[in-house]
């Protein structure tokens, strides 16, 4: 199967991340693998509020990236590239 599209490598490593994240969660409580939940968290702590009485906008965006997430996103890559071949 090939697939050659900037969406579909986005996509993929998306997935990764997403995985990697839960894994690492999970691996957190586990005292052997809590190294897999190091990791930082960037981004509004507190959402932004525009209130402009008709009409209120919140916006906020929050990213939390840790070792599980970052091997989640080279094997996804790995992956892509073993799709593509």
């Amino acid at each position: 199967m090939k697939i050659k599209s900037s969406w579909a490598i986005v996509f993929i490593m998306l997935i990764g991340l997403i995985i990697g994240t839960v894994i690492g969660g999970y691996c957190g409580g586990i005292a052997a693998l809590s190294w897999l939940n190091y990791g930082q968290v960037f981004g509004l702590t507190s959402p932004l509020v525009l209130d402009l009485g008709v009409f209120i906008l919140t916006l906020g965006l929050t990213i939390k990236i840790n070792i599980a997430s970052i091997i989640g996103i080279v094997i996804a890559f790995l992956f892509y590239k073993l799709l593509v071949r």
